[in-house]
C-alpha cells in the first residue's frame, strides 16, 4: 500500500469516528430528561389598565398575577379586596403593582383630598385659554402665579407664589366630559397645591386683581425673585437701573483713598525772660 492511500484511509477513519461520536452525544442530550427549575413566587395586585390621579379603584381596574417571592413589592397587595374603594394618589401604568405609594388608605377615600400631603392645601383659580398657558397647564406641571393689580393711578405685575404643582386642570365636570371624548369648556379652573400662607396670597391676589400662570421647567426649582413691575416701565418712564461701566465701575469697586491727616502744629515757643543778667527759658 503506497503512502498516499494510507493517508486517505487514516483520514477517512478519523472522520467516521468523529461523526459517530457526535451523533451519540447529540442523541444522549436529546434523550436526557429536562429539569424544571421551580422559582418560588407569590401574588401581586397590578393595574389592569392605566389609572389616573384621584380614581376610586374598582374590582375591574385590577388583577392578580404571579410575582417572584424574592422581589416582593414593598407595601404591595395580594388580593383584589385589599385595594377596592381606595383612591389613586399617583398615576399608575398598566401592569404596575399597586402599593401604598400610589393608592391611599381606605379611610382617606378617593378623589383629590388623599393626594394632598399633610401641611399642604389645594386651591383652585379660575383660568381661561390664555391664563392657562394655552392648555399646557396639566396635572403634574409646575407654574408660577403672577398677580396683576390695577389701581387708579398705576398698575403692578408681580409673582406672588413660585414653583407650585398643578394637581388638577378643569372641574370635576370637565374631567368627566373629557373622558367621554367631548370638548372642554372655554373657561375652567386649575387646582394648585400650596402652603397655607401661599393660599392666602393667591386668594388675596385673585380678589384684588387678575391672576396669570407662567409655566416652568420641572427641573428648575429656583425660586423666582420678583420686586414687581409697574406700568411706567412700559412707557419708558421708569427704565431699569443700569450697571456702572468703565472708570465709574472701577471707582465704585475700588475703596476711596484715605486723605492723609495733617500733622499738628508745633507748640509755641515760650518767651525768654531776662532776670539780673541771667538768661533762661520759662523761668529757668
Amino acid at each position: 500500500m503506497n503512502r498516499s492511500l494510507r493517508t486517505v484511509l487514516v483520514v477517512g477513519i478519523a472522520v467516521s469516528l468523529a461523526a459517530v461520536a457526535t451523533y451519540l452525544v447529540y442523541h444522549a442530550i436529546q434523550n436526557r430528561p429536562a429539569r424544571e427549575v421551580e422559582v418560588p413566587h407569590a401574588y401581586a395586585v397590578v393595574a389592569a389598565h392605566p389609572l389616573t390621579l384621584g380614581t376610586r379603584v374598582a374590582a375591574a381596574d385590577v388583577k392578580v398575577v404571579p410575582w417572584p417571592k424574592d422581589s416582593a413589592v414593598p407595601g404591595g397587595f395580594t388580593a383584589v379586596e385589599e385595594v377596592v374603594d381606595r383612591g389613586v394618589i399617583a398615576p399608575v401604568a398598566e401592569n404596575e403593582p399597586l402599593s401604598g405609594n400610589n393608592v391611599a388608605s381606605k379611610e382617606a377615600g378617593a378623589g383629590l383630598p388623599p393626594t394632598i400631603p399633610p401641611g399642604m392645601r389645594a386651591i383652585s383659580v379660575k383660568v381661561n385659554e390664555v391664563i392657562g398657558v394655552a392648555g399646557f397647564v396639566v396635572p403634574g406641571t409646575r407654574v408660577d402665579v403672577m398677580a396683576i393689580l390695577r389701581e387708579s393711578n398705576k398698575s403692578l405685575a408681580r409673582v406672588v407664589v413660585s414653583n407650585v404643582q398643578v394637581l388638577a386642570a378643569g372641574t370635576r365636570y370637565d374631567q368627566e366630559v373629557a373622558r367621554e371624548g367631548k370638548a372642554l369648556p372655554g373657561t375652567s379652573v386649575v387646582t394648585l397645591m400650596v402652603s397655607p400662607a401661599d393660599a392666602e396670597l393667591i386668594g388675596l391676589a385673585a380678589t384684588e386683581g387678575q391672576l396669570m400662570l407662567t409655566l416652568r421647567n420641572p427641573l428648575d426649582t429656583t425660586v423666582t425673585p420678583s420686586s414687581g413691575t409697574y406700568a411706567a416701565r412700559l412707557a419708558g418712564d421708569e427704565p431699569p437701573p443700569k450697571a456702572a461701566s468703565g472708570a465709574s465701575a472701577r471707582r465704585a469697586a475700588s475703596p476711596p483713598t484715605p486723605t492723609p491727616t495733617p500733622a499738628p502744629p508745633p507748640p509755641p515757643k515760650r518767651p525768654v525772660v531776662i532776670k539780673a543778667g541771667v538768661v533762661g527759658r520759662g523761668g529757668q
